[in-house]
């Protein structure tokens, strides 16, 4: 068996999850360690517990011997996004499947509005979207033009084709999205040395902006 093509989706989970607005004042997203294979589980008992949540997943087409077959996998095997307050930690950790929160000195890591959402944006992206190695460093570049116009990364060449790939420092993930090689440029040497880091704080780098690119020749 073998994976021959691979682009991204959401499930039905993540659009109605997406869709509700009803939240509690003071609720931000966090990242959360699931059973193995327990991401849909877990989030389906969240949200009847009336959680939003959001797990990023992709499709991966197997082949068989005597037929290909299409599958839905978590982009972050193991992982997914919780809408919460910290006062209901303790129900989210007695939720099916929840191994733990992903924490930082005892305190569960908040990830902003703005990185949930620029994730999102990628997950939307009609080109392939796959699982990638975290990756620390290469060339950065910045996407002029498309759908996704101003996100920053680093750009990999893999035989005929060129990817973004994104490094998710919290989790130690990344994600590649295929791009036209002549709709991203580099960026100055000043902004690649100023980028943010989540060495001073506790939340997800920012997606639309942490990203490594490794050329190939």
């Amino acid at each position: 068996m073998g994976v021959i093509r691979r682009s991204f989706t959401y499930s039905t989970l993540n659009e109605r999850s997406h869709s509700r607005t009803e939240m509690a004042v003071g609720d931000g997203w966090y990242a959360v360690y699931t059973r193995f294979q327990h991401e849909k589980t877990s989030a389906a008992c969240l949200e009847k517990k009336g959680f939003e949540v959001f797990v990023p997943v992709y499709r991966a087409v197997h082949r068989w011997s005597d037929r290909n077959r299409t599958v839905i996998l978590p982009l972050f095997p193991c992982y997914l996004f919780v809408r919460t307050g910290l006062h209901r930690k303790a129900d989210v950790l007695q939720t099916k499947g929840i191994r733990h929160m992903v924490e930082s000195a005892g305190r569960g890591c908040e990830v902003s509005e703005e990185e949930i959402a620029g994730l999102r944006r990628i997950c939307h992206f009609e080109s392939r979207v796959q699982p990638h190695a975290f990756w620390e460093q290469g060339d950065r570049v910045r996407i002029r033009r498309g759908p996704l116009c101003g996100i920053e990364g680093i750009l990999k060449r893999e035989k005929n084709e060129y990817r973004i790939v994104v490094c998710i420092e919290l989790l130690k993930k990344g994600v590649s999205v295929e791009v036209d090689r002549m709709d991203v440029e580099r960026l100055p040497e000043e902004r690649v040395a100023s980028r943010p880091t989540c060495g001073g704080s506790h939340s997800l780098p920012a997606v639309l902006a942490n990203l490594n690119v490794e050329r190939r020749a």
